[in-house]
């Protein structure tokens, strides 16, 4: 089962399920519960859950294979990459070393094949340990964030923005809850269509964030956006 997790709801995901064809359900997550409730703070996301019900892998990056973006994608990539080399900053730094992205479906394949002997199951134990608790500023950012929500549907952008902003700096390690609120502004700003214009930031003052993808992204270390966790 794919989850695509989206305040603008199925729309703004149509184009990645149907270009993806996939054979099992693919849902949307307008809400983010699915993001609460197993500890998600990036995209993608992969969650083991075996025929019991029982999680086998917590949260963490992970891949179907090679990446094929569509030609919008790819060109809003590109033009942000030359201007990261403009700015002295290295594109791809954020999203290195961590899981391999051709390798990974590799060892869900192992753990199709070999169930609990796959030697990529980890015991209840290793999962609890893996699974991070949630500290007080991080429950209040997810109450901010879902405020925030809650106000950009009602309209109040400005409201939307105040809880946004708070829920920014209690969890600065939660991308998801970034870069929804970037790509909903960005989309607006562009005029709705292409999903993933949080990379688009508008030149005039309108922007209404302390921070935006090119630049939060150029300040962490390689292996902090996506860190590895599996070694296959």
């Amino acid at each position: 089962m794919t989850v695509g997790i989206e305040t603008d709801g199925a729309e703004a995901v149509r184009e990645f399920i149907e270009a993806a064809s996939p054979e099992h359900p693919s849902l949307v997550d307008d809400d983010h519960v699915m993001e609460r409730a197993f500890g998600v703070v990036n995209i993608p996301n992969v969650i083991w859950i075996d025929e019991a019900g029982t999680i086998v892998r917590p949260a963490e990056p992970g891949w179907g294979g090679p990446v094929q973006y569509p030609d919008w994608l790819t060109k809003v990539i590109e033009d942000n990459a030359k201007q990261a080399e403009a700015e002295g900053r290295d594109p791809a730094a954020a999203a290195s070393a961590g899981q391999d992205r051709d390798s990974y479906a590799d060892a869900v394949r192992d753990w199709a094949v070999n169930g609990a002997d796959s030697r990529f199951v980890m015991t209840p134990d290793e999962v609890v340990n893996a699974s991070q608790p949630r500290s007080l500023d991080q429950s209040e950012a997810a109450a901010r964030f879902e405020l925030g929500q809650r106000a950009w549907r009602a309209g109040d952008r400005d409201g939307a923005f105040a809880h946004w902003r708070e829920t920014h700096r209690l969890d600065p390690d939660n991308w998801t809850y970034k870069r929804q609120a970037w790509s909903l502004v960005g989309n607006e700003a562009a005029g709705g269509g292409d999903f993933g214009r949080f990379m688009q930031v508008p030149t005039d003052d309108s922007w209404p964030f302390d921070g935006d993808f090119g630049t939060d992204t150029g300040k962490v270390r390689p292996g902090e956006y996506y860190p590895k966790t599996l070694d296959v």
